[in-house]
């Protein structure tokens, strides 16, 4: 085969197929970038707020280190790794006495969706 030939073929071949998504990351993604009112912010007390939000945080943590759903077929893993990055920053903010609505959206909605892989 000649090598224009090939390149035809290659191009022809990644123009026709379909786009792969991972874990259903860019559907769950996006309901989770537009979660708003999380349960998390009717909580007053920022200090309070914070204990909910390392305690998500170190579930978090904790699913994305264990073997068994690092190798899992099912997309826990993967939010519990935008889990564990959303709680960080939301835990951040709250430390320097910021209440960061989206952080802690996406705290709890990456959370519960990795709960929901995890059942």
């Amino acid at each position: 085969m000649t090598s224009a030939l090939k390149i035809f073929a290659v191009a022809a071949l990644v123009a026709f197929c379909a786009p792969v998504q991972a874990a259903d990351l860019s559907e769950g993604y996006n309901q989770c970038r537009l979660a708003t009112g999380s349960a998390l912010l009717s909580q007053t007390s920022n200090a309070a707020l914070s204990d909910d939000v390392v305690k998500l945080m170190n579930e978090a943590v904790s699913v994305a280190d264990d073997s068994q759903w690092i190798n899992s077929r099912r997309p826990a893993f993967t939010w519990a790794s935008e889990a564990k990055v959303a709680c960080g920053k939301a835990y951040g903010y709250l430390r320097a006495d910021y209440r960061d609505e989206d952080s802690i959206n996406k705290c709890e909605c990456f959370h519960s969706r990795m709960v929901q892989y995890m059942n």
